[in-house]
């Protein structure tokens, strides 16, 4: 895409803004934006380091934004990084890093992600039986469980749900 103010160069800033609903979007180079001024001042400094900076503010061990007595700054035993150097950074200095740091970085992790766990993705067109047997697996859990809590119409229903599963899996 080339930029929208000269159409020379390609435009490397892109720009959405949304005002009272209305929605405008600006594609322009490098050049132009410096020579537009304020309207697009700022972002020319943004990266991935910011962002990860301003979400690492975030401190679940810290109380009013300062270290209490018990709670001593982590530091990794192997390269010596400390929580605020990675918050600086983003970076882990080595693979023991998460291991010292996991337990800051878990309600982070959970703010990001909205887990700390990674499930996966399975891809559409290829994965249907893996996704059919990872939902049957799901669907046992349940029956077991409805079946240990006496939920017998429950289970009924996972059961049915398992066979008719069952029988798709057969047929593909």
């Amino acid at each position: 895409m080339n930029c929208e103010e000269c159409g020379k160069r390609p435009a490397t800033l892109h720009l959405t803004k949304i005002v009272n609903g209305e929605k405008t979007e600006y594609h322009i180079c490098e050049q132009c934006a410096h020579e537009k001024g304020d309207v697009f001042t700022g972002f020319h400094n943004f990266s991935i380091n910011n962002l990860l900076s301003g979400l690492l503010k975030f401190d679940p061990m810290q109380k009013n934004g300062r270290e209490t007595a018990t709670n001593k700054p982590l530091q990794c035993e192997t390269c010596g990084l400390t929580y605020a150097q990675f918050s600086k950074s983003g970076r882990f200095g080595c693979s023991d890093c998460y291991t010292f740091l996991g337990d800051r970085l878990d309600p982070l992790f959970r703010r990001i992600h909205g887990n700390t766990q990674h499930s996966g993705k399975v891809p559409e067109r290829t994965g249907s039986k893996l996704k059919i047997r990872k939902e049957l697996e799901q669907l046992k859990q349940a029956l077991q469980s409805h079946v240990a809590s006496e939920e017998f119409e429950k289970a009924a229903e996972m059961r049915d749900r398992i066979r008719a599963l069952e029988q798709k899996m057969a047929q593909s």
